[in-house]
């Protein structure tokens, strides 16, 4: 058994594709194939359910995935302290970020890494708050951009931002043209408020302020990111409250109006691992920090 074996099968769980991983891994599709096939036939246990139609993890390729990620992120860890000890300076960051981080502080942070390590390799993916914060504590990455959560575990936090939330209606909406809205003045509309699987600090907070002024039943639509509450909203199906971020969205079709009643804030921050032994990486994290904003 291989590491690069290993490596193959981790691409394909992943994408549950195997010309999608191929190209991941940067080999052909019927080499990958093959070292797959010969994982299977030495662990004597199929990992994946191929049909013409998917690729499925097995109960047992799940129970492998899940060692394998563990096994490539203790590899890459033993490689960062190793160049630690010897004083090496770092030659890769992977960062994670929320969308908002990917078009607010994030360019900032890139351009100040860029002129203090020219030579660095930076990798980016976006993912939501829970995303990053298991591949972090899994060693995948060494910094993410993160919404604050309640419990962060062994992580290090700090914040660099806020932003208000305001309320999001379709350019043709008569609200659209008033220079102050009240709460009062949600009495006739559809509100879409978010509904997502772990309810978040913000669900809660507009929850009970839907119920202090008496407008549950104002709720016709609901949603799980911000995404789709702006699409809502552009579709002209009602209103909703959204965080400051989205007037930097293209092509919208709404505008944001601040609402008597309504001061809430969301955070934004970074976040990192302790453990992590990456050369510099308290220097990175400084950088970071270093991007603190205001409050509005």
């Amino acid at each position: 058994m291989e590491l690069r074996q290993l490596s193959y099968f981790v691409a394909v769980a992943e994408e549950l594709h195997f010309g999608r991983a191929a190209a991941k891994v940067r080999i052909a599709q019927p080499a990958l194939s093959n070292h797959v096939q010969a994982l299977e036939r030495e662990l004597g246990c199929p990992l994946f359910v191929r049909t013409t139609r998917r690729v499925e993890l097995t109960r047992a390729g799940e129970t492998f995935y899940a060692r394998c990620v563990g096994i490539l992120s203790e590899v890459d860890l033993s490689t960062e302290i190793t160049r630690a000890v010897a004083g090496k300076t770092i030659r890769q960051i992977r960062i994670g970020t929320v969308y908002p981080a990917t078009t607010g502080v994030l360019p900032a942070f890139l351009a100040k890494i860029a002129r203090k390590y020219p030579d660095i390799c930076i990798h980016i993916s976006s993912g939501n708050t829970g995303d990053i914060i298991r591949s972090l504590e899994s060693g995948q990455i060494n910094l993410g951009f993160i919404r604050p959560v309640e419990n962060i575990g062994s992580l290090r936090f700090a914040s660099i931002a806020h932003e208000r939330y305001q309320l999001a209606v379709a350019r043709t909406n008569r609200l659209a043209e008033q220079e102050e809205i009240s709460i009062d003045d949600l009495r006739s509309e559809k509100i879409i408020a978010f509904n997502r699987q772990n309810l978040s600090y913000t669900e809660r907070y507009f929850n009970e302020k839907f119920e202090e002024y008496g407008l549950t039943s104002n709720i016709a639509y609901s949603c799980d990111d911000t995404y789709s509450l702006v699409s809502l909203v552009s579709a002209g199906l009602g209103v909703g409250f959204a965080p400051e971020w989205v007037q930097n969205l293209p092509n919208r079709a709404f505008e944001l109006k601040p609402v008597r009643g309504i001061d809430f804030k969301i955070g934004l921050g970074v976040a990192w691992n302790k453990e992590d032994p990456t050369a510099s990486r308290d220097d990175i994290v400084d950088i970071a920090r270093s991007l603190v904003r205001p409050c509005r």
